[in-house]
This record gives structure tokens, C-alpha cells and sequence, in this order.
């Protein structure tokens, strides 16, 4: 027997290599390697899925971007003609960001389409797995794209060029041989943030939060989708026809829920037109099912014409109730917790919202939803203000209101400001805000970063003991935010009124609360006024008044008469500094000296989708003035000096400081503090200043264990402040015994 011959290996440079001594062969070197001598351009090659494969290279006139997918034979390109065809009458809903493309390409079709692919697929397993990555790729998906939206390391799309060009994690940019004026192209560059469901009478509808990462494309990288039901040819008319139908129909007793008979005449009506409108209609639809029957006794192919399914009859109930029920193309967006504004600016402009920051961004954000047409957009401001008791009308064409839909928690107030086009150069405008689903309490906003331990049990001594607080800061801030989460600390057996139209964004745990508002859109000689309430809440002995929004001249009135009766005092104001704050005293008419009455003032802000407190001042006397150690100022206005001092402020570098500066207060030769308020709080409760410091310390340990502890529930938390106030011992043995258990 012969030796066997030596094999002679071309070495990485293009020359030989034989064997080593071991006999064993070198391992591969992958093609993006700069020695591989098979593929010396190529840059980067990478699997997307088991059907397509990325690769990179690097040619004299850049980065070249390709893909390789399932090939297709002549009598292939057929059969998938075929396909395509077929799938013409289906009513599919194309993925809007790359993530909904990737996953239909991993799961496909809904399974009422797959069962249609299946019977449609001919030939071997290798024929019918390229057939089926193709037409999920051109029916369902995106086409020349798909490929490329499922490629996680493409950060950015750039049309500027004849060719599209990419931007990889690590090569930008890569030119592809699809054209800029591809299809789908900023569905392709859209990456998906956040999705949900929105419920609204029976349907659950999808919304989609996404960032298009697409130069050059819109001033708007970030929006806000509500994937609708999609509509077939001639829907729009049997929609419109539908409702003419119910907008005629006589009622002959008493309607106690117009949903339930909305929703059973559109059913009525529709489902006749679907099914037996005529001859045609008839012949078809009985086709249709022939054929479906047929298909599952396995001849022939199922139907994929939308026309007749009992799905379409939901999906045009659904636009039917959206618009008679609902609010129109604003129904989803009113009712998704998850959203903080809605505005509708104009006819023709896309509307705009403002996440909440737990969607992941912070700012206003456009949607696929617009009002084409004035009269619709005139119906849904009308019927906006109409659910709150205002008519809207040439003489009266503003108007502020409240809603709260069935499908909204019955606790959250959603303002809305609505206005017909008499007032408006563009037409009608909307603008609409709501309050969060779950209220949050001083738990939450320490845990969350928004504020300290220390100025959280200040507030508490200020709520507990009648003090005078005003939450200052432009609008969106989160103002009214923190005054709710305080409302806790007002002791149970304490009767707390609100006052004023902004009373119900005012939460008030306690049996003892009452909300006054006024009805200035009432008839003008029935009208509520702030002095008519002020008069009432004065009957009602409060121990803590709370003026939601003092913004008006009435308001400050109310406000500045308030000051003199003795009682705490908690409000909302618009301004955004110490500064402004005694500006707009002095132009509502009121004499800078009342401010020397507030205890505190804290000054929330709102800045890259952060919200926290800036800062917390009290007005202060000259003298002391002259004796802070801390941050002050004065500001002269009409001949007065307003002093200040700042007892809590967020630092540059991202942390609090609290004017706290000596903390061991039990020695009394050291018994000083930066804070003048607990000065105020001893002449208050007739204690000396050493016992408001002991009372500090206390409830400075209860705030810390309830951070530890979690309790972030707001029921929970007045739960637990009134154990406390019932017999502090008892609750502290409890906390011990939860501890050690």
C-alpha cells in the first residue's frame, strides 16, 4: 500500500500550507477578517434569519450593503405570482416598525391566512419553505425591505442618495441596491418603543408608540399610532349610511344606555347590507362560504376576500360606536391611561399627544390620526363640551369641561379646553389633559428621585398642622401632582374643602372632604361664583382649604381673603420663580406683604423628561433674612421688599440639599436651623422650637420606613397616618413585629 498523497492547502495570503505537524488543518477565519484571503472585501457577514444572510463590503466607492435570500426558479416566480394574486382581496394590516415586521416573518400570517398559504403551496419542502418566506416577505410585510428591518444592527436609513443608504452599528454608511423611493420606507426605519391595548366598549384596540429612524423624513422622530381595524372599498359609505340610519331612527321610550342600543342597531343594519343588500351581494356571499366550506373538506382553496368575514362586521361596528359613543378619532387616545395631553390643533394637522414617561419618552409626539374634514372636527368639539352641560355656539365658542368616560377610571378628571373655529383662524382646536390613572404618593417621588426624605416629612408637618403651601411652576410640571400626593398627611378627623373649577383634580381621601366648584358656563343668573363658595366653605368650618388653580383675579381674591381666616391653606399656582410668583400677586391687585403669610413655596420642574422639585423658599422677615447662612434673596416690587430664603434645592450635579444645618437639635445651645418655618410651625402649635425639631426627627423615621417599607398605596398610606394618629405605640409595635416576623 502507498502512502497517501500530502494535501497542499492554499495559505491565508494565496500561497500553500501543508499540513502542520499534528495533521491537524487551521481553523477558518471568517470572511470579515482582514487575512481571510477568500473574501478580502468583505467587511461584515451575519445570518438575519435561517432563510437570509447580511454581508458588508468594502469597495473604492464605499460600503456596499447586500442580502442574500431563499432563490427562486422560473416556474417559482409563477407559482409566487399566483400567491400574490390571491392575497389581493385580503384586508392585511401592514407591521409599522421593524419589530412587528420581524415577528410575522418568525410567526406569520393570522391563522386564517396561513391555512389559505398552506393550500396554496405546491411541491417539495424546500420548494414551499422559499415559497413561504417570499410571500410573507411581499404580502404580509414589507417587501424589498423586510429583510432589512429585521437587521437589529441597521440603526439609521438615510434617502438623501439615488440609492438607499443604511448606518450599521459599525460601518455607515452602506449603500443598497434599493432605490430611495423604495415602498414602506419609514415603516422599515421605525423601532418599536411601547405597545398596548386600549379598551372602548368591547374592542381592543392596539396602539404603538415608535421612533422613525429615518433622516431627513419628518421634524417628528418619535409618534404615536392606533392601529384601527382596516376598512375594505365601500366601507367608508355602509359607515356613513349606517349612521344616517341611526341618526333618523325614532326612540319611543326612554334611553338609559345609548351604547347598548347604538351598538344593536348598527349590527342590525349592517349585517343586512353585508349579506342580502342585493342580488350581487347575496351571490357573492354565498360563494364565499361555499367555497370556505369547501376548502375545508380539501378541495379547493379558501377565500382571503375580507368582504364577508365576521370579523369586517366588528370592525364596522367599531367605527360606528367610536363616533356615536365615543369621541370620534380622539376615543382611543382619551382613553389610553398611558397618555398625560391630546391636542388637536387644526383641519388637515395631525394630532398630537404627550406620553406618559412610563411609555419611555418624554414630549409631544404626532399620531396617524387627523380630522379632514371641519365638520367632523366641529361634531367632536361640540360633543366634547355637550357631555360636560355646555352648548357651543357664534356667542358662546370656548369653553372648558370635564369628561369621564365609562372606560376611564371614575377617579381620573380629564380636562378638556374645546373651541369652534369662530375663534380659531384654522378651524376648531382641542386641547385635552388628564390625570394619572393610580395617584402617587410622597412614596413614589422619593423612590422615583423627584424629592428627599427631609422635604416630605416638612410637608407633612405643614399639612398636619394647618400650614400655608403653594405648588408653583408652568403648566406640566406636576404641580397639582404633588399637592395630591400629600393630601394624605391632613389628619383623618380634619375636614378639608376644595375650591374652585380645578376642585376635581383635587383627591381627597378623607369622609369629611367637600368639593365646591363653579359653573361659570351656567345661565349668567344661576351662576356659581368664588365668593359665593368662599361664603360657603366658611359654613362648612374647614380645617384646610385647597385652591387647585389660582389663576384667575377671583381665585386670588379667594386666595389673599383665605390668608386672614386662620386655617391651612394648599393651592396651585402659575409661576415658574420666586420672582414671578410675587409679579403675579402684585397684577392681580393683591400687596406683596400677604406672601409673607405662605410657609412654603416649592417650585416643581419638568426638563428632559425628568420631573422634580427645584426648589423650596419661604418668605422671610428683614431680620431673618439678614441671619440666613443658607441660599436668599429679596425682590422689591411697588416700593416692598419680599425677602426669601430656599430651605430645599436641587444641585447641578443631580442632588437635593435640605437647609437643615444642624441636626442634632436636643442640645439647645445648637437648637438653630436654616429653616424659619419651624419657627412659624412653634408659634402655630404654642411649642418651643426644640419640640418642633423632636417632631421632625419622628416623622422623619416614619417617611424612611414607609420609603423602605414600600408602601406607595394611597389608601394604604392614609391608612397607616391614621393608625399612627390613633395610637402611635400600637402602630410602632406592629411595624417591629412585621420587621422581625
Amino acid at each position: 500500500m502507498t502512502d497517501a498523497p500530502t494535501l497542499e492547502l492554499p495559505d491565508q495570503s494565496g500561497g500553500s500550507a501543508s499540513h502542520d505537524d499534528s495533521g491537524t488543518v487551521p481553523p477558518p477565519i471568517p470572511p470579515g477578517d482582514a487575512d481571510a484571503w477568500y473574501a478580502p472585501d468583505v467587511r461584515a457577514q451575519y445570518s438575519l434569519d435561517p432563510e437570509t444572510v447580511a454581508t458588508i463590503r468594502e469597495t473604492d466607492a464605499g460600503f456596499q450593503y447586500g442580502v442574500r435570500e431563499p432563490s427562486l426558479s422560473g416556474s417559482d416566480e409563477a407559482e409566487l405570482d399566483r400567491i400574490r394574486a390571491h392575497f389581493d382581496g385580503a384586508n392585511l394590516r401592514l407591521p409599522r416598525t421593524r419589530e412587528g415586521t420581524a415577528a410575522r416573518m418568525r410567526t406569520g400570517f393570522r391563522e386564517k391566512y396561513e391555512r389559505v398559504l398552506d393550500h396554496l403551496l405546491t411541491g417539495t419542502a424546500q420548494t414551499e419553505r422559499r415559497l413561504r418566506y417570499h410571500a410573507r416577505r411581499d404580502v404580509g410585510c414589507l417587501g424589498n425591505l423586510t429583510p432589512l428591518a429585521m437587521d437589529d444592527r441597521i440603526e439609521v436609513a438615510d434617502p438623501s442618495g439615488e440609492r438607499l443608504a443604511v448606518h450599521t452599528t459599525d460601518y455607515a454608511p452602506a449603500t443598497t441596491d434599493l432605490p430611495s423611493s423604495v415602498d414602506h420606507l419609514d415603516r422599515f426605519a421605525s423601532e418599536r418603543l411601547a405597545t398596548h391595548t386600549v379598551a372602548f366598549r368591547g374592542f381592543e384596540i392596539p396602539v404603538v408608540l415608535y421612533r422613525e429612524n429615518l433622516i431627513g423624513s419628518d421634524v417628528f422622530a418619535t409618534k404615536y399610532a392606533v392601529l384601527e381595524p382596516g376598512l375594505l372599498p365601500g366601507d367608508e359609505s355602509l359607515i356613513e349610511d349606517c349612521k344616517d340610519r341611526i341618526w333618523e331612527t325614532n326612540v319611543s321610550e326612554v334611553v338609559e344606555d345609548s351604547a347598548t342600543v347604538v351598538r344593536a342597531q348598527a349590527e342590525r343594519f349592517l349585517s343586512r347590507q353585508l349579506t342580502a343588500a342585493n342580488a350581487t351581494a347575496w351571490l357573492d356571499a354565498t360563494s364565499h362560504r361555499v367555497r370556505d366550506a369547501l376548502a375545508d373538506a380539501g378541495v379547493g382553496v379558501p377565500p382571503v376576500d375580507g368582504r364577508y368575514d365576521e370579523a369586517r362586521l366588528a370592525d364596522l361596528v367599531y367605527y360606528v360606536m367610536r363616533d356615536y359613543v365615543g369621541q370620534g378619532q380622539l376615543t382611543i387616545p382619551v382613553r389610553d391611561p398611558h397618555l398625560e395631553d391630546i391636542e388637536a390643533n387644526r383641519v388637515g394637522e395631525r394630532v398630537k399627544v404627550v406620553p406618559r414617561t412610563d411609555l419611555g419618552h418624554d414630549g409631544r409626539v404626532p399620531t396617524n390620526l387627523v380630522f379632514e374634514e371641519e365638520s367632523a372636527f366641529v361634531n367632536v368639539v361640540t360633543q366634547l363640551a355637550a357631555a360636560d352641560g355646555v352648548e357651543l355656539n357664534a356667542s358662546n365658542p370656548s369653553a372648558k369641561v370635564n369628561l369621564r368616560p365609562r372606560e376611564v377610571d371614575e377617579d381620573v378628571t380629564i380636562r378638556c379646553a374645546v373651541a369652534l373655529p369662530v375663534i380659531s383662524e384654522d378651524g376648531p382646536h382641542i386641547s385635552i389633559r388628564k390625570q394619572a390613572p393610580d395617584a402617587l404618593t410622597p412614596i413614589d417621588l422619593v423612590s422615583g428621585g423627584s424629592m428627599t426624605v427631609d422635604l416630605v416629612t416638612l410637608l407633612w408637618m405643614l399639612y398636619e398642622h394647618h400650614g400655608i403651601v403653594l405648588f408653583a411652576g408652568p403648566t406640566g410640571v406636576g404641580k397639582t401632582t404633588l399637592m395630591n400626593a400629600h393630601m394624605p398627611f391632613v389628619a383623618y378627623d380634619d375636614r378639608p374643602i376644595s375650591i374652585d373649577e380645578g376642585s376635581r383634580e383635587v383627591r381627597l381621601p378623607h369622609e369629611t372632604g367637600v368639593s365646591l366648584t363653579t359653573r361659570d358656563h351656567e345661565d349668567e343668573f344661576k351662576a356659581v361664583t368664588m365668593a359665593d363658595l368662599m361664603t360657603e366653605a366658611n359654613y362648612l368650618n374647614p380645617d384646610v382649604e385647597v385652591i387647585a388653580e389660582i389663576n384667575t383675579p377671583a381665585s386670588f381674591a379667594t386666595f389673599a381673603e383665605s390668608l386672614a381666616t386662620g386655617h391651612g391653606l394648599l393651592g396651585t399656582v402659575h409661576a415658574q420663580s420666586v420672582e414671578k410668583l410675587v409679579n403675579r400677586v402684585v397684577e392681580q391687585g393683591l400687596p406683596p406683604y400677604l406672601l409673607r403669610e405662605l410657609d412654603l413655596v416649592v417650585f416643581p420642574k419638568h426638563v428632559d423628561g425628568d420631573r422634580y422639585v427645584g426648589e423650596a423658599i419661604e418668605f422671610v422677615t428683614k431680620e431673618q433674612y439678614e441671619d440666613c447662612h443658607g441660599r436668599c434673596g429679596v425682590v422689591e416690587k411697588t416700593g416692598t421688599a419680599v425677602y426669601w430664603n430656599s430651605v430645599f434645592e436641587r444641585t447641578v450635579e443631580g442632588g437635593f440639599e435640605f437647609g437643615y444645618s444642624h441636626p442634632d437639635l436636643h442640645d439647645a445651645a445648637t437648637a438653630r436651623t436654616d429653616i424659619c418655618t419651624f419657627d412659624a410651625l412653634a408659634e402655630r402649635t404654642d411649642r418651643p422650637v426644640t419640640d418642633v425639631a423632636d417632631e421632625f426627627h419622628r416623622k422623619h423615621r416614619y417617611v424612611q420606613y414607609l420609603v423602605q417599607a414600600g408602601i406607595d398605596d394611597f389608601d394604604e398610606l392614609f391608612g397607616f397616618l391614621c393608625d399612627l394618629r390613633t395610637d402611635e405605640a400600637a402602630t410602632v409595635e406592629r411595624i417591629r413585629a412585621r420587621r422581625e416576623a
